[in-house]
């Protein structure tokens, strides 16, 4: 990223080169064990107007200290580009932790990104806007709204937009980046992101007073210093960085932990199954089914009349009838 020579990109113009200086591909990874390199870390002061002071100077040795250079260059200007991407104070916070808490999950590949600034300012800005904040009990109710009327008004502005115009203006106008740049950042082509870019300076425009007098190839640039002037009607103070580490990491051992047990459990059911499960396959017995084309069940035939005279007349006789086969003794 080459953005970032006006704007919010001041503060954060050195967070790429800091953290690469110590950490990285993208610049270098920390020097070998008990060796030391120097890089840029932002001084506590800073000006009337908010932009940063000429950073100090301080060893830097590991992957801890290069994260905690790019956490104090980039982590305040990003929480006010939070701010303005949602004008709430807690969700900037939030978004800001979140992306960082990320960046130190993956420090490996932040810090062999070329800009590893932008790696984590996209993080921030998806998790910003997600449109599933509106569901959320504590970002339900805008935050007090800056004292400055004019402050007032640009973020009433800002925040009318769409969330992709909104986006796209921040990083083009706010940060200073270029428009290819702004393009490949919010995933759009060149042409895409200038049209966006046209159609919110018109709609800031219509609701901003003192930019609908300014010419619109002037409206960048004027747009741009009112952005940097904005001041929140509250501090903006991220968690220092080894909080952000440490909660990271606390996380990790967490998931580490529940995937264990999770493969324990596991493992433990599949043993009881395979213990208790039968060796044989006993098919069940089949359904009954209906049969047609049988004769109803009848019993004997009832005897007629004339049966009947016989039937008495051999059980009277019984040389005529069956008896007369019965062996006797003389």
């Amino acid at each position: 990223m080459v953005g970032g020579a006006a704007g919010f990109g001041e503060a954060g113009a050195g967070a790429g080169a800091g953290a690469g200086a110590g950490a990285g591909a993208g610049g270098s990874p920390a020097a070998p064990d008990g060796a030391a390199v120097t890089t840029d870390v932002p001084d506590t002061g800073s000006s009337a107007n908010g932009a940063v002071t000429r950073p100090a100077v301080r060893p830097v040795h590991g992957p801890a200290d290069a994260f905690d250079t790019l956490y104090d260059r980039a982590a305040p200007v990003l929480a006010l580009q939070a701010y303005l991407l949602t004008g709430r104070r807690a969700l900037a916070l939030e978004a800001v932790h979140r992306a960082f808490t990320r960046a130190w999950d993956q420090w490996p590949e932040v810090a062999a990104d070329p800009d590893p600034e932008s790696w984590v300012r996209a993080i921030a800005y998806e998790y910003a806007l997600s449109p599933w904040h509106r569901f959320r009990r504590a970002h339900r109710r805008p935050d007090r709204p800056p004292a400055d009327p004019a402050d007032r008004i640009l973020l009433d502005a800002l925040l009318a937009l769409s969330r992709i115009h909104r986006r796209t203006v921040l990083l083009y106008d706010g940060v200073g980046l270029d428009l290819p740049d702004t393009a490949a950042e919010t995933e759009a082509t060149t042409l895409a992101a200038g049209n966006r870019i046209l159609h919110a300076h018109a709609d800031l425009a219509a609701r901003i007073p003192e930019l609908a007098d300014v010419p619109v190839e002037k409206q960048s640039a004027a747009l741009r210093e009112r952005l940097v002037a904005l001041r929140p009607p509250f501090p903006l103070d991220p968690r220092p960085a080894a909080a952000v580490r440490g909660g990271g990491e606390r996380r990790g051992r967490q998931w580490t932990r529940a995937t264990l047990g999770l493969t324990a459990m596991i493992t433990a059911a599949t043993a009881y199954t395979a213990t208790t499960a039968p060796t044989r396959y006993d098919p069940p017995p089949a359904p009954g089914e209906s049969v047609t084309g049988v004769p109803a069940l009848s019993g004997p035939q009832q005897l007629t009349e004339r049966s009947r005279q016989l039937h008495d007349k051999l059980r009277a006789d019984p040389q005529a009838g069956p008896a007369r086969i019965t062996p006797k003794i003389e």
